[in-house]
């Protein structure tokens, strides 16, 4: 009864083609936006704040950059970890270099280094496609990863191979080094995912977007139609690389506060792959939702024996938190395989038309 879109009257093309047609959605996104800036800094603790959300947010972003890619453009990708690895290393060097500059200018601009990396490893997709492209992606990963330890440049050549992020200020606040606060480092790792989502969605729902999914779609047609595979492929691998480096560098800089090259390995690529599928392809809510599932569904498991009570061991607690994550990640792609953003738009279109939903 509740979420209705009678007597909302699109008066002008630009209110019928909103993100966000209906009133109850555009609620819904306030709300949500005020339990992240004002209810969770207030109610939180550390443990919650650094834990489940810094890491939640930062791989939904990493996962809607990888979904640009593959979700949106149709080409798979198994070198995010990578491309995180490239912004990570990027912004450490830049922080080296210009110490005085503002470290979240710094974060952003290190998406750039990672996007020219992810243009030139995106020049074979213009001749191949499909599983060849996932070797040539996965070759991509591997060559990083061998010169993140190689390069000894690229980590001020310190003897223990990782990169310590120094200790910054923003506006006399300190959001990077040990003695940054968890909530400090929240909010601006929450304040750049949110103008960065917004920014997504806007270009996915611009001319730039749709020519990727044209290019996802029919490739020979697109082009027939006038859309330019070189353009439009690059852009995706440019865009999608952006986004892995940005969140790369946020990993270090404002969650671990050191890494090695172990942080940005194949498994890592994996990890993020698994939250697009399950998530939802081709949807930047199903970015959020399959990073809630992958990362913040298994710590609430393990820490569930404690909340009743139960005397579990760490390993045993650890293995029954792998078969239930197995146990639903089949489940799931059985009842749905195009994800849970998928499952969440057929109930949203079930409530429009309740009490006929079918």
């Amino acid at each position: 009864m509740f979420y209705r879109e009678a007597g909302q009257f699109k008066t002008n093309y630009q209110a019928d083609q909103a993100v966000f047609p209906i009133l109850q959605d555009r609620m819904a996104i306030g709300a949500i936006l005020v339990i992240a800036f004002v209810a969770i800094p207030y109610f939180g603790n550390d443990f919650f704040i650094n834990s489940m959300m810094i890491p939640f947010l930062i791989f939904s972003l990493a996962a809607i950059g990888l979904n640009i890619l593959t979700g949106y453009t149709g080409q798979i990708s198994l070198g995010t970890g990578a491309f995180m690895g490239v912004g990570a290393y990027s912004c450490y060097k830049l922080a080296t270099i210009f110490p005085e500059v503002n470290i979240i200018f710094l974060i952003v601009v290190s998406g750039f280094f990672s996007a020219g990396i992810g243009v030139i490893f995106g020049l074979p997709s213009l001749r191949i496609k499909g599983f060849y492209l996932v070797v040539t992606t996965l070759a991509a990963q591997f060559f990083l990863e061998w010169a993140f330890i190689t390069v000894r440049w690229l980590y001020n050549y310190n003897d223990s191979g990782a990169i310590e992020v120094p200790q910054r200020e923003v506006m006399g606040v300190i959001i990077t080094g040990a003695s940054a606060t968890p909530m400090a480092r929240y909010l601006v790792v929450l304040s750049i995912v949110v103008v960065m989502t917004w920014i997504a969605s806007n270009i996915i729902h611009g001319r730039i977007g749709r020519s990727w999914m044209m290019i996802r779609d029919m490739d020979i047609a697109a082009e027939l139609m006038g859309v330019r595979p070189l353009y439009a492929k690059l852009s995706a691998f440019a865009v999608s690389s952006f986004y892995a480096g940005v969140a790369g560098a946020m990993m270090v800089f404002l969650w671990l506060g050191a890494a090695e090259v172990e942080s940005f390995d194949v498994n890592h690529s994996f990890l993020i792959l698994f939250m697009v599928v399950l998530g939802g392809l081709g949807s930047l809510l199903g970015s959020f939702l399959g990073a809630a599932f992958i990362w913040v569904l298994p710590i609430i498991i393990r820490a569930a024996p404690g909340v009743f009570g139960l005397d579990i061991s760490a390993a045993t607690g650890e293995h029954v938190n792998f078969m239930i994550i197995g146990v639903l990640i089949i489940f799931f792609l059985i009842v749905e395989p195009h994800g849970l953003a998928r499952l969440w738009a057929i109930g949203k279109q079930k409530l429009r038309t309740w009490p006929f939903p079918y």
